[in-house]
């Protein structure tokens, strides 16, 4: 739309001579190159790091969700009560009628010791329903080493899914054998622990410490058998809709018609604080790199006002030969758009090498205990490239205004006797 504003037949002669004036230089007017070559070097650092800074923080955010969804289900419902639920299947059928609800898979989570021949360790035992409907629980990504299944191995026993902390502290590795022993239950009901045994099939790494290191998955009525639960019972209902735009919407459905004695939760409650670190991430560092881009496009009044001294004489025979005020206000609004879209045009450029060299060669690498990834994340938007480069050049347009009025008001007689 700028464009096609600034082409239209009242601004054809300022293009001409605002191209004219941007592409050839004086003689003697090295000076003024160089600052018309910072200035675009200022909007394109601006623009570009605005840029990576944006890309940046979007793949903070799909990095993180992906993870936390990855463990924790849209909305949850358990008991207040220190029990299960024992009518799990009801509940499910139940939920399953809300619109907007893709599934509701029951889950059995408890404490239990699990030992290799040398090692032991106290670990959160899940049980999961795994079938072929199901949306995988865990990406391609974030399976460091075998599958995400429980199927039976050649060993004949059931398969395991560990953390990838969990394998660390245990020595474990795919294939290899884990003995499962369970609590005694404070309720009365069994005393003695029961025993049993897994195959490692596969090890998970979502670099969250307090994933890693505390879970392993099996399979449902495994899980039951182990910690003495009954056929149809479920310690947790994992629910996900089809849509997080609505998930407050049909959270507060559930959460309406599901009384005492259960506990309804988003996954934004349960992970309060890493919702809250990612979304400071994102508010914060636009925030920064956007006072880069302020400054570049003020510095822009400095170098278009040198550009109008240079340019005095040129100003003094146009105004003699009878070109309005106008017509000398949008020779230099045209030099602030110039280098604007010079410098926006070279930001888009890098920033779209920088998330090319960083996703072939992960050029920032983080400290993943800190950050929960690796390296750096990249995700570029379109609609990125599109608001910053619509803001940074109404920020250049508006800071060659001043300058650009500057050499309308320029009389004539005085720009000719400087000759």
């Amino acid at each position: 739309m700028i464009f096609s504003w600034f082409s239209s037949s009242s601004y054809k002669f300022p293009w001409f001579l605002a191209s004219r004036y941007f592409t050839n230089k004086r003689k003697g007017s090295r000076f003024l190159s160089f600052i018309q070559t910072m200035a675009i070097a200022g909007v394109a650092v601006g623009a570009g790091g605005l840029l990576i800074a944006l890309s940046i923080a979007h793949g903070f955010s799909s990095a993180i969700y992906e993870k936390i969804y990855a463990f924790s289900p849209d909305i949850e419902i358990r008991t207040y009560l220190p029990d299960q639920f024992e009518r799990a299947d009801s509940l499910r059928s139940f939920i399953l009628t809300f619109d907007g609800v893709t599934s509701a898979e029951p889950t059995i989570a408890g404490r239990v010791m699990v030992q290799t021949s040398r090692l032991a360790e106290g670990v959160i035992l899940k049980g999961v329903e795994q079938n072929d409907t199901a949306p995988p629980r865990f990406p391609p990504e974030m399976i460091r080493s075998g599958h995400y299944t429980f199927e039976r191995t050649e060993t004949e026993l059931p398969g395991i899914v560990i953390g990838s902390g969990v394998a660390t502290s245990l020595d474990a590795q795919t294939g290899q054998r884990l003995t499962l022993f369970s609590f005694p239950r404070g309720d009365g009901k069994r005393q003695t622990p029961e025993i049993a045994q897994f195959t490692v099939t596969g090890i998970v790494h979502t670099g969250i410490e307090r994933f890693d290191d505390e879970f392993v998955f099996a399979d449902l009525r495994q899980v039951r058998q182990l910690l003495g639960f009954g056929p149809r019972s479920a310690t947790n209902l994992e629910i996900r809709v089809d849509d997080r735009d609505r998930l407050m919407e049909i959270f507060q459905e559930i959460r309406d018609r599901t009384s005492y004695p259960y506990i309804t939760e988003t996954v934004y409650m349960r992970n309060q604080n890493m919702f809250a670190w990612v979304e400071l991430q994102e508010a914060t560092v636009p925030l920064i790199i956007g006072v880069m881009i302020l400054i570049a496009a003020f510095n822009l009044i400095g170098t278009i006002l040198m550009m109008v001294l240079e340019r005095v004489r040129d100003i003094g025979i146009l105004k003699a030969m009878g070109s309005p005020n106008r017509t000398i206000e949008r020779i230099f609004l045209l030099e602030g758009f110039f280098i604007a879209a010079s410098g926006l045009l070279l930001g888009c450029v890098l920033s779209l090498v920088f998330y090319w060299l960083q996703t072939e060669y992960a050029l920032i690498p983080l400290p993943e205990e800190n950050y929960y990834m690796s390296t750096a994340p990249v995700e570029p938007h379109l609609t990125d490239f599109v608001l910053v480069s619509f803001v940074t050049a109404t920020l250049c347009l508006l800071a060659s205004w001043l300058p650009a009025r500057y050499a309308a008001k320029i009389q004539p007689v005085r720009a000719i006797a400087r000759i």
